[in-house]
């Protein structure tokens, strides 16, 4: 068995000493959203999370971290993180503000701390899915172990489905 490679995401849980594993799946640059990592992983759509960077008029960069398939209500992100209005940062932005690319950003080991918010939906898992910080490698890792190791907080963070 080929020995995988740990990310600056990995080697901070180790140093915290929070439980997690690393999952390989096969990279397709034509498709770097969700379906494509559930669909490999075989798991259920609500496990797998993206993680989102958003600018705040007021407060300035925060992390939202949500299933995979789900978006991102604006409005519920301006009020959780104290903002009056808010938007996704530009994919040009995502590198130099966070040291990760675009299928590969985890909420551990930014560049610097942001506020973070996970949707509430994650604390009815016993594990969830997000980025390892490269494409190709997800965490596998408690919600509440993660949620503490960034401080975070929980919200409703997504569009409600019609």
């Amino acid at each position: 068995m080929k020995k995988i490679a740990k990310t600056n995401a990995a080697r901070l849980l180790d140093r915290a000493h929070v439980k997690y594993e690393l999952i390989p799946y096969p990279v397709d640059e034509n498709e770097l959203g969700a379906q494509h990592i559930i669909d490999i992983l075989g798991e259920e759509a609500g496990r797998v999370f993206k993680t989102l960077v958003l600018q705040g008029d007021k407060t300035g960069h925060f992390v939202c971290v949500i299933p995979g398939l789900e978006e991102v209500d604006l409005k519920k992100a301006a009020k959780v993180s104290g903002n009056k209005k808010c938007d996704l940062i530009h994919m040009k932005e995502l590198l130099p503000t966070t040291g990760y690319i675009r299928g590969g950003c985890s909420p551990v080991g930014m560049k610097k701390p942001f506020p973070t918010y996970f949707d509430h939906s994650c604390t009815g898992y016993d594990y969830i899915y997000v980025s390892a910080g490269q494409r190709g490698l997800q965490l596998k890792i408690n919600p509440s172990d993660l949620i503490d190791y960034v401080g975070a907080s929980t919200a409703d963070l997504t569009i409600e489905k019609q």
